[in-house]
Parts: C-alpha cells; sequence; structure tokens
C-alpha cells in the first residue's frame, strides 16, 4: 500500500515551510514511522549532492537528514538555480538539462511533471509518509495553470493540505484568508488545518483571533507555533542571511563572508557563526569589511559576473589590500576561482563575459567547461601549513558542485580526495584545492568544508593564534541531531498532533500502520 501523504503549502515565501517540513520528519521519525520529504521544484542556489553525484535543494537534503534517511534526487526533482534575471539552470532529477529563460520554461511542464509525480510514486513506495513541501504561495492566480508544485501535486496525491502562515511578518490573518479565497472549491477543500507560524507573546492574546480565523474559514488552526528560539536548523533562502545566527559567547575573532549577488551554499558557514567566540558577518561594500582576522568568498552560480560586481564595488581592490596586511582569505567553489589570476568562460556557459582577471592571490587559471562535476567526497588535509597548522591527516568531507577547472604552480594542493560517492579516484586519490607558500591562501571545490567539526576548530584556533586569543570550547556546539530533536519538541508542543494523524490517515499505532 503506497504511503500517506501531508503536504506544507504557505501563504507566501518564506514563512517556514521547509523548517516545518523538517520538524514533522523528525517527529514521525521520532513516532516510529519512516519519513521522506518532498519538494516538486525548488529554486535555490543552495544545492547539495546526494550519493549518486545528483543534485538538489539543500533544504531537502536538511529536511532527510531530520527524517533519519539518506537524501534522493526525487525528493526534488526539479531545480532552479537563477543565474540571472529571469534565467535559470534546469536541473531535473539531479542532472543539468538546460538553461531557460522564464517564458521557455513553460514548454517543459510536460517533461517535468512527469518527473515530479514519479518521484512522487516512488518515495510512497519506500516510506510510511511524505511530507511535501509547497512553494511560494499556491493562490498565484498568474501561475497556477501550469503550475506543479502546489495544489497539481496535492490533489494527484490526494494529500491533506496545512496552510502556513507568517505572523511575524504582520497581516497574517489577511494572508490566510485571502490565500483560501482564492483556491478554487476542490482546493480549498483539500486545507485541513492552518499554521500560524513564527509568534512573538502571549499566546492567550491571540484566542480571539484563532477563533475568529476557525469560524471564518471552517478549518481548525492546527499549530501557533512561536518564534524559533536557539535552535539552528539551515535555512534555505539567501534572504535569510539578514538573519544570520550569532554566536552567544563574547567574539574574540572576526570572519566575514563576501556577499556575492548569486550566492551559492551559504550554509556553508553556518558553523563558524555558532561557533563559540566568532562572530560572522555578510557584507557586500569595502565599507563594512572593517580589519577581519578571515575573509571568506563563498561559492556562486555565476563566478565571473559575481567576479565583475565585486570588481565594481571597489570589493576585490578591498580584500587584496586585506590580505597584504596579514588577513587570511579562504575561497570556496566559485571564490577560489576568484582566488586565481584569470577566470575564463570562451563558450558562454555562465555569462556573455568571456574572460576577467581574479584577484591574483593564488598563481592558477580556471577554464569553464560544458560538464557540471557534482560528487560528495571523503578525504583528508595533507598539506598541514599556515591556515592548516596543526590539521595534517585531519578528516574532510563534503561535496563538489562546480563547471571549472582550475590549474596552476606555485603553490600546495592541500586536500587529498580518497573516495568520491558516485565515480572511483585515481590510485591512492586526488590532490585538490591549493594554499599559498604563506599558508594565508586557501582555496578549494570542497563544499562543507567547515562542517567538519575538527576541521574547522583546527582552523579558528590557528587564526586565535595569530591573533593572541584564546577561544571558548565548542563541545557539542553544532550537533545537528540534537538540533532536530529541539526542533520536534518546540513544533510538537505546539501543534494538534492528533489533528495531524486524523488528517493523514496515518495511525498512532506504528504496528498497525505496517500491516
Amino acid at each position: 500500500m503506497p504511503g500517506k501523504v501531508l503536504m506544507v503549502q504557505g501563504t507566501a515565501s518564506h514563512v517556514g515551510k521547509s523548517v516545518l517540513v523538517s520538524a514533522l520528519c523528525r517527529i514521525f521519525r521520532q513516532d516510529g514511522f519512516s519519513v521522506a520529504p518532498f519538494k516538486a521544484q525548488n529554486m535555490s542556489n543552495n544545492s547539495y549532492v546526494t550519493a549518486d553525484g545528483g543534485e538538489i535543494g539543500r533544504a531537502q537534503a536538511v529536511q532527510a537528514d531530520a527524517a533519519g534517511v539518506d537524501a534522493r534526487v526525487e525528493m526534488n526533482p526539479v531545480l532552479l538555480k537563477p543565474e540571472a534575471d529571469h534565467i535559470s539552470q534546469v536541473v531535473l532529477m539531479g542532472r543539468p538539462l538546460l538553461t531557460a529563460e522564464a517564458r521557455d520554461y513553460f514548454g517543459l511542464k510536460p517533461q517535468l511533471w512527469e518527473a515530479v509525480h514519479t518521484s512522487l510514486d516512488s518515495l510512497r513506495e519506500d516510506f510510511d509518509i511524505v511530507v511535501v513541501e509547497g512553494a511560494g504561495s499556491p493562490a498565484e492566480i498568474n501561475l497556477k495553470k501550469n503550475e506543479i508544485v502546489n495544489m497539481r501535486v496535492a490533489l494527484y496525491a490526494n494529500a491533506p493540505v496545512l496552510l502556513c502562515g507568517d505572523i511575524d511578518r504582520g497581516g497574517v490573518f489577511a494572508s490566510l484568508v485571502g490565500t483560501l479565497e482564492l483556491l478554487e472549491p476542490e482546493e480549498r477543500a483539500i486545507v485541513k488545518g492552518i499554521v500560524i507560524n513564527k509568534f512573538r507573546g502571549d499566546p492567550a492574546l491571540l484566542t480571539d483571533g484563532v477563533t475568529w480565523l476557525e469560524e471564518r474559514t471552517g478549518i481548525p488552526v492546527a499549530g501557533l507555533i512561536p518564534h524559533y528560539r536557539d535552535i539552528h536548523i539551515p535555512e534555505e533562502d539567501s534572504v535569510a542571511l539578514d538573519d544570520a545566527p550569532k554566536s552567544t559567547h563574547q567574539s574574540v575573532l572576526d570572519v566575514v563572508v563576501l556577499q556575492l549577488p548569486h550566492i551559492a551554499n551559504f550554509d556553508d558557514f553556518d558553523p563558524i557563526a555558532r561557533h563559540p567566540g566568532v562572530e560572522l558577518r555578510y557584507v557586500d561594500s569595502p565599507g563594512q569589511l572593517g580589519c577581519p582576522d578571515l575573509v571568506i568568498i563563498p561559492g556562486t552560480k555565476t563566478t565571473i559576473p559575481d567576479l565583475a560586481w565585486m570588481n565594481e564595488r571597489g570589493l576585490s581592490r578591498a580584500v587584496i589590500e586585506l590580505h597584504s596586511g596579514g588577513t587570511a582569505v579562504v575561497g570556496i567553489c566559485g571564490g577560489y576561482q576568484m582566488l586565481g589570476t584569470k577566470v575564463s568562460d570562451p563558450e558562454h556557459i555562465e555569462s556573455s563575459i568571456a574572460e576577467l582577471d581574479g584577484l591574483g592571490l593564488l598563481n592558477l587559471t580556471t577554464v569553464f567547461e560544458g560538464s557540471k562535476e557534482t560528487h560528495r567526497i571523503k578525504g583528508k588535509v595533507t598539506e598541514a601549513t599556515g591556515l592548516l597548522s596543526g590539521a595534517d591527516n585531519m578528516p574532510v568531507s563534503g561535496y563538489e558542485i562546480h563547471m571549472g577547472r582550475s590549474v596552476g604552480e606555485g603553490f600546495s594542493l592541500p586536500f587529498l580526495v580518497e573516495d568520491r560517492a558516485d565515480v572511483p579516484v585515481s590510485g591512492d586519490g586526488d590532490l585538490e584545492g591549493a594554499i599559498d607558500s604563506s599558508g594565508n591562501v586557501l582555496g578549494t571545490y570542497i563544499h562543507g568544508l567547515f562542517l567538519n567539526p575538527e576541521l574547522r576548530s583546527s582552523m579558528l584556533a590557528e587564526l586565535a593564534r595569530r591573533k593572541g586569543v584564546s577561544l571558548p570550547d565548542a563541545t557539542a556546539e553544532n550537533d545537528m541531531d540534537r538540533e532536530y530533536d529541539k526542533l520536534a519538541d518546540w513544533v510538537r508542543s505546539s501543534m494538534d498532533m492528533d489533528l495531524i494523524y486524523q488528517i493523514t490517515g496515518l495511525s498512532r499505532n506504528y504496528d498497525a500502520a505496517r500491516t
């Protein structure tokens, strides 16, 4: 018998759908069920690589982690990676399909819908319940005709829908009622619960509002969820950078990340933000830089256009000057490419700009190629100098997502990739990355570098040693299992779980559910 389906839709983007799905995945797992997340179509440059080398939205990987299962491409069959206004790379079942303008994308919908419903069917065969996340709002009149991510999915799966609104932004009653009013009768009929998210204050003050809402809509309020406090789950969208997590300890190290226009995989740096004694700041102008201990140039979907943006804003020159004054610089993926002397795109894979000079902090050049490298990797540190002092042979795991090939000389290769989950490595492994002779400039294609706790602590300790300061103990600071359990407890305490089980048709008796 196919697994049950529960769908979470929102009145708008960034109302908390992704985190709520993560919480529900964890709750169902705690209650003994096998559970998988699903989002038909995601638009994000924050992506993740599955074990078989497929690329999906990072949010679905986080949700899978909360569910205690390996991420699969079926959990996010369509991923749109914006490259410019109205232009996105379309990733279908984990592999790049094409780059399309918005108007051309709609012609792909029949092909994409086939992938969507077959992926959902596959997950339902393998799991007791699939928790589905919608996108944006189900009431976008201009998009409803061809949508493949909201009500079309819910109606296909005959899934009950939880409609989520963000009260922290204001206007939650209007947005909830307005959304329901714009739905077709058969769509409104499957909305079985309302969730008011991110509430601050005394819940008793909202009692009259909840009563009015239930009477007005005829739909029960399934949850009034307080604003999350001291729960650290990676965010999906770069809009969340405005509320980036802060360390609760007094800061002795200052780390800045350049907030590029097309920043990708920014959750690479969440563990630094939560590391005791470290302040992490996102900046987009030279005046915001100050005198940091470390500058990180992150990954980006469009290296050359974002490098041009850095040049125009004076950030490139500012980073070079900081480096000459002793500031350490780390480049991840696209940021690694920018550290070199030149970035070339002769086939205009990324943009109309064929070539641009890099920052020149590493003697390497990058040429973009048509094929994308997407791999989960494991390896170790082999060059324990400079920023990597004290990290000799430390394990490294992460993933690669890039289209360029970087070559050069005059630097050491600090990482040995011993295993790529989906393809063999050569001999004893492949050397990767670059660290200059001073040990103060480090570049790598490995995303998730700072998610390795031992390596992260070692690098930050080296920065602290140079500065003559000490960092507080970071023990258990980034235990994600603990965070998922905290999130589940937080949501469970403010949701009517009896109602949730009732509308899903999933028995709370696990043995009965399996028969």
